[in-house]
Formats: C-alpha cells, structure tokens, sequence
C-alpha cells in the first residue's frame, strides 16, 4: 500500500482546518486507509472509525496557552485478488495556535494636566510571539486615536480636560498571536482612562469698605459639574478683621465687620483655592485672588478755639488729618 504525502495544516484555535482527501499512485487494485492522531486535544478524534478516504475539516480546539500539534499517521492497504498488502505510513502534522491574549488592564483616573499611568501589555500566550494594537474613542484626553502601528504599551502621558465635566477615554486593546506563520487575532482587552476636570472657582470682585462698615458676602462659586468643589481660603491681614485662613472647607465668606485702627487704608488680599472631587479623587485647581480694602475712618485734627474783638481778625484755620494715602475731604 502507498499513501502520497500530505501537507502540515496550522489554524488558530477555533478555526476550520483544511480538508485531508488521501490519494495513492497505485492502481489496479484498491487502497484503503486508516488514521491515528496523537493529540485528539485538538478537536479530532484519536482514529478512524474503520477505512477512510480523508479527513474532513473539522473546528480545531486549543484551551491552553501555547500552540499544540497533533500529529497524524496514515496508513495505507493495497487490496488485489483477495491479498491486502500494508505499507509505509505518511505522517503529517496539523498544528492549532492559542489565540491572542491580552492580560486585563487596570481603568486608571487622573486630573487634568497630571501623568496617567504607564500601561505595559503582557500575555499568558508562551512560545509564539504577540502583538498589540489600541484604539482610543476619546483623543481629548491627551491620547491619540490609535496605536502607530504594534505596540507594546502606552508610555505615560500629560491627560487634557478642558470641559467642565469628567471625560472618559475607553481604549480597546487588540492581541495577535502569531506562530508558524499563522496570525490569530484573539479578545479585545478594554479599559478606561478618566480625566477629572481641575478645580475651579469663579472671580470674586474686590470690596472696599470703611472701618467699622460691613463688608459684601462672598458666596463660592465654580463652572465645573458632575463631581462637588470645595474651597479653601487664607487671608493675609488679618488685622482687617477677617480670620487668617478657612477653618476647614468653606463656602465663601460672610459679611463681616471690616477693622482698621490705622492712619492709612489696609488691604488684605485672599487666596481661594478649589478642590474638584469625584468622591473617591481630588484634583487642586488654579486659585482665585481678591482683595478687601478698608478704609481708615476720616479724621480732623483738633482745631484752637479764637477769641477775637469786634472788628478784628480771626486766626486762619487750616483743616488737617492724621490719615495718609487717600484724600480727606471737610465739610463745617
């Protein structure tokens, strides 16, 4: 019996292996054939049930993390005038890759101008070689679209918000296995990066009030949605009348009775710095700056009185203050 050669077959796990017809140069007579295949872990039974004439595509299988191969040995019998004559087997391969694996990705958050994480691919895939690709649906974060190519990661990068919400940028990262020369593409791997928006506080206008006056509420305010702000504040003058800094997170700061025991104005200026938070991350923004100004109370210096004869000449009277910077002004 003869049995003419049989091409080696490589597939990715799940795929359909090419069909196996057997064929022989001898004549006359008749030729059968019978299988065995050594790794049936590849989807193929471990014979033939009885004579065959090939083997017929079949889904092949592959559960591990490597490529298997199951090896087929074919065995032909030539038939004529009642004498079967066994001969040489034919050995051929059919060889099942794992499909490509990308290990799971951890979602990351990150503020608006911070450094997100470096993101490395890995796989459990052994012996063959993987390669990655991503797609990124929102390039405002900072990263681009998609992948320049194979990649082996995504290096760690400046992240972008310049709404006034959150932005989330779902990446979808591509594994292909490749072994033999047989590309399998396998299960996406998804994760997200989120980009929180930084803290923001609206301008407050600048108050100017006299001494012993009652200065203009401040109520805190912010563009930013979603998540909640809050806000810290430190005053540097005190002496206005105003603590030196928030006790704790505050909403703004209520009219209160402005001080200056002095001869000039005094401006205190505030520092309000917001912190947007998601409730689990908080990110710091750029501070707001105002001032409150008070003005010292007017003042005249006293004045001699003048005791003058009928006809004569009062003394001049020259109004003066103590105060400096401004201008007073009189009135009698």
């Amino acid at each position: 019996g003869q049995v003419d050669a049989i091409a080696d077959d490589v597939v990715c796990n799940g795929g359909n292996t090419a069909a196996v017809t057997f064929s022989t140069v001898n004549t006359v007579g008749t030729t059968t054939y019978t299988w065995i295949n050594d790794t049936p872990a590849i989807g193929l039974a471990a014979s033939s049930a009885g004579d065959a004439t090939g083997i017929p595509s079949f889904v092949a299988t592959n559960t591990t993390t490597a490529p298997i191969t199951g090896t087929i040995t074919v065995t032909p019998t030539f038939t004529n005038a009642g004498v079967s004559c066994v001969g040489a087997t034919t050995t051929f391969t059919i060889t099942v890759n794992p499909l490509g694996q990308v290990d799971a990705i951890a979602d990351d958050v990150v503020c608006n101008g911070g450094n997100t994480a470096a993101v490395t691919f890995s796989t459990v895939n052994t012996v063959g070689t993987t390669t990655y690709t991503w797609i990124n649906d929102t390039p405002a974060i900072g990263l681009a679209a998609s992948s320049a190519g194979d990649a082996t990661g995504i290096p760690s990068f400046v992240a972008t918000n310049t709404t006034t919400a959150p932005i989330t940028g779902t990446i979808t990262v591509t594994p292909t296995f490749t072994n033999a020369g047989v590309s399998c593409v396998g299960a996406a791997e998804i994760f997200t990066i989120t980009v929180n928006v930084s803290g923001q506080v609206d301008a407050i206008a600048d108050d100017v009030v006299c001494n012993g006056g009652n200065t203009a509420a401040v109520t805190f305010s912010t563009v930013n949605t979603v998540g909640t702000t809050t806000y810290t504040w430190i005053n540097d003058t005190p002496a206005i009348g105003l603590a030196a800094s928030s006790a704790g997170d505050a909403t703004g700061i209520p009219s209160f009775v402005a001080t200056n025991t002095t001869t000039a104005p005094l401006t205190a200026t505030i520092t309000v710095t917001p912190t947007y938070s998601d409730g689990v991350n908080t990110c710091v923004g750029a501070a707001e700056i105002f001032t409150i100004t008070v003005n010292p109370t007017a003042e005249v210096d006293a004045i001699a009185d003048d005791v003058v004869c009928n006809g004569g000449n009062t003394a001049a009277v020259t109004f003066s203050t103590v105060n400096t910077v401004g201008t007073t002004t009189y009135t009698w």
